[in-house]
């Protein structure tokens, strides 16, 4: 067995992976699409425990931090976290209602941010991807605010579901090496 069989095996198990792993994306992006409130618990859930985890990273800082100033500021970012943390583990509905509302509004400002580029940049001939980008952004947060709390059943989960979806095949479409868009050499 040469260096090229070795590098031949290695790819076709790279491969092998990357298209089990593309497929499991896809599957977890369909059943969160299909299941978005059981999806958007999960989600809030796992932003519970990150933020505990994350929580504790302060509280260690803090300790090993030489001034009052910087103990006290770790120690209290810390606490804050672990309150957001414990509330969203515990109240996993009510988090995610809380979610929901963060995301329109963060949906709102990033739309109404990326529509300022575009007004910045509108003598550009490329400038139309950041009109394009802030219309959709601010009406997607619109429409979820508009809904709000109601939208907080199927919003979080189904945007994770989709974003779970794309990438699975990407993924898929990668390892097959067929480009969605032309690229350099390619037109």
């Amino acid at each position: 067995m040469n260096a090229t069989t070795v590098g031949l095996g290695h790819h076709a198990e790279k491969n092998t992976a990357t298209k089990v792993v593309g497929v499991l994306l896809i599957i977890a992006g369909l059943l969160a699409i299909l299941a978005p409130f059981v999806a958007g618990i999960a989600v809030t859930a796992v932003i519970g425990w990150l933020l505990l985890i994350a929580g504790a990273a302060h509280f260690f800082y803090g300790w090993h931090s030489r001034s009052t100033g910087a103990i006290l500021w770790q120690v209290l970012i810390g606490f804050l976290y672990w309150l957001v943390g414990l509330y969203l583990i515990f109240h996993p509905a009510r988090g995610l209602v809380t979610l929901t509302f963060l995301l329109a509004f963060y949906f709102v400002f990033e739309g109404v941010m990326e529509l300022i580029m575009y007004f910045r940049l509108r003598r550009s001939h490329r400038a139309g991807w950041f009109l394009w980008d802030g219309l959709i952004t601010l009406l997607l947060g619109i429409v979820i605010w508009a809904h709000w709390p109601f939208s907080s059943v199927w919003v979080l989960g189904t945007i994770v579901g989709i974003s779970l979806l794309i990438s699975g095949v990407a993924r898929l479409g990668f390892r097959a090496g067929r480009p969605l868009l032309p690229g350099p050499g390619l037109v």
